[in-house]
């Protein structure tokens, strides 16, 4: 993109511009984050506000006197690209640097701990150790999920609940797991990698306390008053469909339970943001600590955040066009292997069509205080209709959340039985169900779904005295049909 082009856009990422270097060291702390992130130009001799370009006095005395700052105040060196160019008759100077194989780079006044910055968005953001841990991975090409924990071993991982979690899907054993790297070898013994503890620890929060998920619905546009909450603490992949149940039981709050709401008329575009769930656990830096992944329901938007900025070189863009880059391969191939992953790279630009395609308004990502979330607006404003005593406005308490969770439960619990009776006035194998119902987790869909329609009676098994025969199909009953009439 050529210069005249650059003056018209807004700084970001990648692109900042300054009036003079009479105050090198925010300037210093931008290239320093340009090196450390995804690379960038500094266009030095533009007014900030208006981007019109004033030029500098001497731009060859300017030029080296540049080139002095950096090599004095930046370690490990930096080499930027300086070139001097010409716009309505003003001399620039413009500074690229790339993102680069020495990272972390630092300011020597600061040092190497408290001196390394990073950049999100149009602002430079100091990185704490836990960050700087990471760039110092990502050059030498290890991820974080794939380290071992000597210090434990493989009764540490819940192995039943990897074999309930792969059932239909593969075999569960001691080489299975090795494959997964769930296990390594690491000094003559098999222990559990970082990864594996992630996925299926026994006590996945005593080593990672902030991996769960907190979901909240609020009152309104912004988080001052809540309506409820749910704190997540199940094996990552089961987590989808849990945080998607939260979703859906708020999403259809205020709803006519007289019609009956299939998959494409949802008032929020279920498809895209199960992708943007998936994409925050998988592409989490878990190794971060502050706060667990979020889910936030507001009126007019939710959001899906998680910890950690885009790995280095990636942006916003590149993200839209597909380019991947996995940061946690252990948790990704995992999540591929249950088929929670259809294809790499292909997710973030799955959740722009899938959003435009359902008739919504196009989604953004942010990255915000070394964290990265996914903002859905909606298409109308869904609404709150039962407010909490003005006293509890601020916080709902534990005893209210329980009551109003469990109202919303039962409203949901009517929705979808009547969805799941209204499709099987068809006999339905438990396969369609599920897809119907935009599910992808066997157990989850048995347990939560499937089972309890069973036992009401509400539908029965085509081959009763083989519940498990691969030709068994689901069908409405006749009280099923009198409660369906009964609802319209």
């Amino acid at each position: 993109m050529i210069i005249a082009e650059l003056l018209k856009t807004d700084e970001g990422k990648t692109l900042e511009f300054k009036r003079d270097i009479s105050s090198p060291r925010n300037l210093l702390k931008t290239l320093v984050a340009f090196a450390n992130t995804a690379g960038g130009r500094v266009i030095i001799g533009v007014e900030d506000k208006t981007r019109a370009p004033v030029g500098i006095d001497n731009p060859l005395d300017e030029e080296e006197r540049l080139c002095n700052l950096i090599a004095d105040a930046i370690s490990p060196r930096l080499v930027p690209n300086i070139e001097m160019t010409t716009v309505d008759g003003h001399t620039l100077l413009v500074v690229e640097v790339f993102l680069s194989n020495s990272r972390p780079h630092y300011l020597r006044s600061e040092g190497p701990e408290s001196g390394v910055y990073v950049r999100l968005g149009s602002s430079n953001r100091q990185a704490d150790r836990e960050l700087i841990a990471e760039l110092r991975r990502s050059v030498e090409g290890v991820s974080f999920d794939e380290l071992p924990l000597p210090q434990l071993s493989m009764d540490d991982l819940a192995v039943e609940a990897i074999k309930r979690i792969f059932t239909g899907v593969r075999e569960v054993d001691a080489q299975t797991l090795l494959t997964l790297k769930l296990l390594v070898r690491e000094q003559g013994r098999i222990v559990p990698t970082k990864g594996g503890i992630l996925l299926f620890g026994r006590d996945r929060l005593a080593h990672f306390p902030d991996c769960w998920v907190q979901c909240g619905r609020f009152i309104g546009e912004d988080k001052a008053r809540i309506f409820d909450h749910i704190e997540l603490e199940e094996p990552l992949p089961v987590l989808v469909d849990s945080i998607m149940l939260f979703l859906k039981k708020h999403a259809m709050r205020g709803a006519d339970f007289s019609k009956v709401r299939r998959r494409d008329v949802w008032d929020i575009p279920l498809e895209a943001l199960r992708e943007a769930v998936i994409n925050a656990l998988v592409h989490a830096d878990w190794s971060q600590r502050g706060g667990p992944a979020r889910v936030a329901f507001f009126d007019d938007r939710i959001e899906v955040e998680n910890p950690g900025i885009l790995p280095p070189g990636m942006t916003v863009e590149d993200m839209r066009q597909g380019v991947s880059k996995i940061r946690n391969p252990v948790i990704a191939r995992v999540f591929r292997e249950l088929k929670l992953i259809e294809q790499w790279g292909s997710g973030v630009p799955r959740i722009f069509r899938e959003t435009a395609a359902a008739g919504f308004p196009e989604p953004y990502l942010v990255e915000l205080g070394l964290r990265v979330r996914f903002i859905f607006p909606l298409t109308e404003l869904i609404k709150i209709t039962e407010i909490p005593h003005p006293s509890q406005e601020t916080q709902v308490t534990a005893q209210v959340t329980a009551q109003v969770t469990a109202q919303v439960t039962a409203q949901v619990t009517v929705q979808i039985t009547v969805q799941i009776g209204e499709f099987c006035k068809e006999p339905r194998s438990a396969r369609e169900i599920m897809e119907m119902l935009g599910l992808k987790h066997w157990k989850t869909f048995q347990s939560n779904y499937l089972n309890p329609v069973l036992e009401a009676g509400f539908i029965e098994r085509t081959i009763p005295d083989k519940p498990n025969s691969r030709l068994q199909k689901y069908r409405l009953t006749v009280k099923g049909q009198d409660t369906l009439t009964a609802q319209k």
